[in-house]
């Protein structure tokens, strides 16, 4: 479990309400979700200079300026690596990034394979509303393969990536899976992957009323369940259990924390070179004067 700095008052929802009005569709899971990450934070005791959020770019990522706190806007699809440095600079701090999944499985795939391959100890927050919303519709990995969308009028004729069959097979070490309409549900789950010792891999369902039409609020209402509300107590540390029940999606669709590993080292417990040191790289950084090595430029 990681280590977070808490707040000894402790902060309140409006310490992370800004003047920005939120611009999303009407019906947009991003507000649920926006609401359970003010949340979450609030419930952790995290304080808005306590916490680094670090946005892609996309409708999810239009999220950075409507809330405060210390917020990066970065490029598309590099989400990950942005939030990966700034933790590897200062491990102290809690870093979330927040993408989707357009960035998170086509520009940015790369990223998030050595992610979880490197178990970097950051959450990240995939927004999934099976399109490009901010580019008006356009289909992304994880869009249903033969729908119509506006780039696609034909259909789509690729088949659909399996986004959760492709992260098991990393062997990833926390994987959860939330509903945007669960905005209690998300709380809990966006809590325990900010805890989570290292890489926390959370996939959000999040109803697109403007441009998905086949996953709308209604729909995924009816096929989601709770896998913690079973008579019988799911098992998180069940590998196995875990990728079969997050993969098995052709009646019913699992969601809540669906695997956690709590014993696997983070990528910077594993550096060798920084055993035993008790500072940060941002606090070993000095101001250094460099004019005599400019000296042979002038």
């Amino acid at each position: 479990m990681k280590k977070i700095p808490l707040s000894a008052s402790g902060p309140v929802m409006k310490d992370y309400t800004c003047s920005v009005t939120p611009t999303w569709c009407e019906g947009c899971g991003n507000y649920g979700i926006w609401t359970a990450l003010k949340t979450a934070l609030v419930e952790l005791k995290l304080q808005p200079h306590q916490v680094l959020l670090c946005y892609d770019v996309g409708c999810h990522g239009n999220m950075s300026d409507k809330m405060l706190g210390y917020r990066i806007h970065g490029l598309h699809g590099r989400v990950i690596p942005l939030a990966a440095g700034a933790k590897l600079a200062n491990p102290r701090l809690p870093v979330i990034a927040v993408g989707g999944d357009g960035a998170s499985f086509s520009e940015g795939v790369g990223h998030l394979v050595h992610a979880i391959r490197s178990n970097y100890p950051i959450t990240l927050l995939m927004h999934n509303n099976a399109n490009y919303g901010l580019t008006t519709g356009q289909a992304s990995a994880l869009t249903k393969k033969g729908e119509r969308m506006n780039s696609s009028p034909n259909g789509i004729p690729e088949e659909t990536l399996n986004s959760m069959d492709f992260v098991f097979s990393l062997k990833p070490t926390f994987v959860a899976r939330a509903f945007s309409g669960n905005v209690p549900q998300m709380v809990q789950i966006m809590k325990a992957a900010i805890l989570h010792r290292g890489f926390a891999y959370v996939d959000i369902l999040q109803a697109c009323p403007s441009y998905n039409h086949f996953a709308t609020q209604e729909w995924l209402e009816e096929h989601c369940y709770s896998v913690q509300d079973g008579k019988k107590k799911y098992d998180t540390s069940d590998f196995d259990l875990a990728r079969k029940t997050a993969v098995d999606t052709g009646k019913k669709i699992a969601t809540g924390i669906l695997y956690q590993g709590k014993d696997v080292p983070d990528f910077i417990e594993r550096l060798q070179p920084r055993k035993n040191v008790k500072t940060t790289p941002v606090e070993e950084v000095a101001i250094t004067d460099i004019s005599r090595w400019m000296e042979r430029f002038i």
